[in-house]
């Protein structure tokens, strides 16, 4: 497979995944960065920051600032509009996978 429209793919899966996690609790990036590799993802900060950014200007998350051991931190949550993009995705997954892994 082309190595483009792998790379878009999994950024795709990546967005669906911070959405599912930053819905449940708040989020910050050295922590979805572990989550993610944990999956199989090898993801630095360079790709990781933008996607975040990308999800907050489009309404999904939102950010606030904590001092954590002297540092700033920056953690996410989903938006009621993150939230409603992610149950309307969690409906297209169900679908896909239902005819991909149809036996």
């Amino acid at each position: 497979m082309n190595n483009t429209i792998t790379r878009d793919l999994f950024r795709a899966f990546v967005r669906v995944h911070i959405l599912h996690h930053a819905a449940e609790e708040r989020i910050f990036g050295l922590e979805m960065i572990e989550e993610l590799r944990r999956h199989g993802y090898s993801m630095g900060p360079g790709t990781l920051y933008p996607i975040l950014h990308g999800l907050e200007s489009a309404g999904c998350l939102r950010s606030t600032q904590e001092v954590v051991n002297g540092k700033v931190r920056k953690y996410y949550a989903a938006t009621p509009k993150g939230r409603r993009a992610l149950a309307e995705v969690r409906k297209k997954i169900r679908e896909l996978v239902d005819e991909v892994l149809e036996d």
